[in-house]
Formats: structure tokens, C-alpha cells, sequence
């Protein structure tokens, strides 16, 4: 039934509005000016406000302008009463009402309205409701083209250091030999020459040679520990933005999980007010599971981006001796599940205080009223990916001082 407010003075015309809309379960509030009616609107949050236009003490007018306006109660229908007299003068006026009602109330006309405004109320959420849900498809359409765009950029980036860095860490392997050669090359010459010339003794104190020969070699490998490591950086890139168009692929989920570390490595050593964070892994053997492997990898970087964050936020809360002393952990663990699905939880040791917040997670990715305190949206994109994409179940639960964990379970096929 509805909620109704009356702005009525007359008490006949008011009982005469009680008693009919009564008599069909609505509920009836009233004031008898309009003087109290908009605070009393804002705590009732009416469906319909029907207003006595015929009553010298109520400026309807007003009434309507200040109703219209207020965001919270725009939506209520705003029904007048008038006679057919006054009915002229208030067009002129171009008054924002949605309907009237001429005086002598008529009892099926005033139910015809209410019924009216109801369906008025179902119809704007109605509105309402889908328009969140065209904003919320364009946004994911959006998310979507970017993270396409992003990935075919990242891809080609990756692809173009590539060749020269394979080229380097190759020629790498003929400069050590070549190095280790002359080196052994040299030694044998100043076994040979015993007495050297005054202009190669002076070379050789200036270029402290000994000191050159025991540091070559050590230069080259660390250039190949570098340029391999590089090597791998963009292997995890190129492996990371892998392109979905061709649909469902199979995917190994350790090798996503741990080039997802490495891109993220750079976010893990100690700064200012935070120890290192110390990644622990127990996988699993799981086999290869039908996915879209890029959006997977993008549901992994977001919510270990996310865990690090929360660690972050932690150890800056905390007082600066308790900072010292806070070991930041992730722990990531994989599993087999059963015959059809496996697992992946990533938990930290945040001091989060919230105690489940699966139901926000997916409140805001259906575009619900924004639950407080806010999901990050890459949790929101996360619950996306693993709920509808991949049809698996996505929790999350925090509990204060042992952090937070958030656990995966993922169909091993597409079906």
C-alpha cells in the first residue's frame, strides 16, 4: 500500500481523505498548513502528497516548488486538490504538479489517483533501476575496450624490447667466453714476459689490472643476471596481456599467479614506515584449467594490488613503534577442489575490522545503493571476472588482527 501525506486544513475534507484512503490499507500522515510538511515528507519519504489548493492557510505552490526541488523527494507525487474555478488560474501559473482532484472529493477518482501515483512511484525506480544498469554496461564496456586497448599496447611494448634485450642476453654468452679467453690469454703473457718495459708497468698501475681482470667477469654475469631478468619481466608482460580473442584457452594458474608477482614485485620491498611484505606461496599441483587467461590474470593483479594496499594503509595506522614491528605477509594458496573446480585464496594480515564483505563486493558491482565504507572498484572487477565470466564463487572475509582473505573457486571447465 502507499504512504501518503495530507496538506490539508479543512478537517472536513481531511477525514473524508483519511477515511476512504484508510479504508484500502493506505497509510495517511497530515499537517494542517505548510509549515512542518516538508520536514515531515523527508521522514515519511511519501509515494503521493496531496495538497489542499482551495485553503487560504496553505501556500500549495510553494509547497510544490520546494518538493520538486528536494532530490529526496522529487520522486512523490504531488496531487492537488482544487476546483475547476481555480484549476484555470493554476495553469497560468504553470504549477509543477503531477495531478488534481476537483473538491467535492469523488471517492473512486481519489483512489484513481492514488492508484496512479503508486504506479508512478514503481515506474520512476523502475527508471531508476535500469538506467544504473545502462551506466553500469557502459562502464564495463569502457573497462573492457581499455583493458583491450591496454593489453594490445602492453603486448606490442613487450614485443618490441624484446628483440634487442634476446639479442643482448645472447651476445652476453660470447663476451663471457671471450673474456674468460683473453683473461687466460693475458696470464700467459706476463708469465712469458718477465721483464716488462717501464711504459706497460705504468699501464698496469694506472689501470690497476689485477683489480680489472677479477671484475670482468663478474661485470658480464651481472649484465646477464639483468638482461635475464628483463627477459623475464617481459615474458610475464607479454604473458600477462595476452589476447582473449580467441576465446577460452587453457591456463596454467600458477604461471598467472607468479608472473602477476613479478609485475608486482617493485611493490613489495620495505619504504618509509613499512617493512618488506613477505609473499608465501603454497600451490598446489593443479592442472590447466579453461579460462580467458587474460582476464584472469587481470582478477589476480587487482586483488593482490588490493592486499598490498590494505598492508600499506595497515602499518601507516599503526603508532611507529608497533609500525616497526608489523611483518607484512601475503599468503597465496592454491588447491584442487574436487573433480570440477579448484581453489585460490590470497589472504594478508591486515588489521582490517570488517567482518564480511563479500555482500558489498557484489552490491556494488550490481550497481546497488554504494555500501560504506566503499570496495575498491578493482574487487568490484575481480568479483566480475571469477562470478560472471567464469561462473566460480568469489568470498571475502576480514576479521580484525588477522586480516583479510579472499577465496576463489574456479570451474576447470567451460561448459
Amino acid at each position: 500500500m502507499a504512504k501518503i501525506l495530507a496538506i490539508i486544513a479543512d478537517t472536513v475534507t481531511f477525514q473524508v481523505v483519511q477515511e476512504l484512503l484508510s479504508q484500502q490499507g493506505h497509510q495517511v500522515r497530515v499537517v494542517p498548513d505548510d509549515k512542518e510538511s516538508l520536514e515531515l515528507a523527508r521522514e515519511l519519504s511519501p509515494d503521493a502528497i496531496i495538497c489542499d489548493g482551495t485553503s487560504p492557510q496553505i501556500n500549495f505552490l510553494e509547497v510544490c516548488r520546494l518538493l520538486k526541488v528536494d532530490q529526496e523527494l522529487a520522486a512523490a507525487y504531488f496531487i492537488l486538490l482544487t476546483t475547476p474555478e481555480q484549476f484555470d488560474e493554476v495553469q497560468e501559473l504553470d504549477a509543477p504538479f503531477d495531478d488534481f482532484l476537483f473538491k467535492p472529493i469523488v471517492k473512486q477518482e481519489l483512489l484513481a489517483r492514488v492508484r496512479a501515483s503508486k504506479r508512478s512511484h514503481e515506474l520512476r525506480a523502475q527508471l531508476e533501476l535500469t538506467q544504473q544498469e545502462l551506466d553500469l554496461s557502459r562502464d564495463r564496456m569502457l573497462q573492457n575496450e581499455k583493458m583491450s586497448s591496454l593489453g594490445e599496447l602492453v603486448s606490442g611494448i613487450a614485443h618490441e624490447i624484446n628483440n634487442p634485450i634476446t639479442f643482448i642476453y645472447s651476445n652476453l654468452t660470447h663476451v663471457q667466453s671471450y673474456a674468460t679467453d683473453l683473461i687466460e690469454l693475458l696470464r700467459l703473457y706476463q708469465k712469458e714476459l718477465v721483464n716488462p718495459g717501464s711504459e706497460i708497468l705504468q699501464k698496469q698501475q694506472d689501470m690497476d689490472v689485477e683489480f680489472v681482470l677479477d671484475d670482468l667477469l663478474k661485470i658480464v654475469s651481472s649484465m646477464r643476471t639483468g638482461s635475464d631478468r628483463i627477459r623475464q619481466i617481459i615474458l610475464s608482460l607479454q604473458d600477462f596481456s595476452r589476447s582473449d580473442r580467441s576465446g577460452w584457452q587453457l591456463f596454467d594458474v600458477s604461471d598467472g599467479l607468479e608472473n602477476t608477482l613479478l609485475l608486482l614485485q617493485h611493490r613489495l620491498p620495505a619504504r618509509e614506515g613499512r617493512r618488506d611484505i613477505k609473499v608465501m606461496k603454497q600451490f598446489g599441483n593443479l592442472p590447466q584449467i579453461e579460462c580467458y587467461a587474460g582476464l584472469l590474470n587481470q582478477a589476480f593483479m587487482n586483488i593482490i594490488n588490493h592486499a598490498i594496499d590494505a598492508l600499506e594503509d595497515s602499518a601507516q595506522e599503526l603508532e611507529e613503534l608497533e609500525s616497526i614491528k608489523f611483518k607484512p605477509v601475503i599468503l597465496i594458496t592454491t588447491q584442487v577442489v574436487d573433480a570440477q573446480r579448484i581453489s585460490i585464496e590470497i589472504a594478508d594480515n591486515d588489521m582490517a575490522i570488517s567482518k564480511d564483505i563479500t555482500a558489498q563486493i557484489s552490491e556494488q558491482f550490481l550497481g546497488a545503493k554504494p555500501a560504506e565504507p566503499r570496495i575498491s572498484s578493482g574487487l568490484a572487477l575481480s568479483y566480475r571476472i571469477i562470478v560472471e565470466q567464469h561462473k566460480g564463487e568469489f568470498k571475502c572475509f576480514s576479521e580484525p588482527g588477522k586480516g583479510t582473505k579472499i577465496q576463489i573457486e574456479i570451474p576447470l571447465r567451460h561448459s
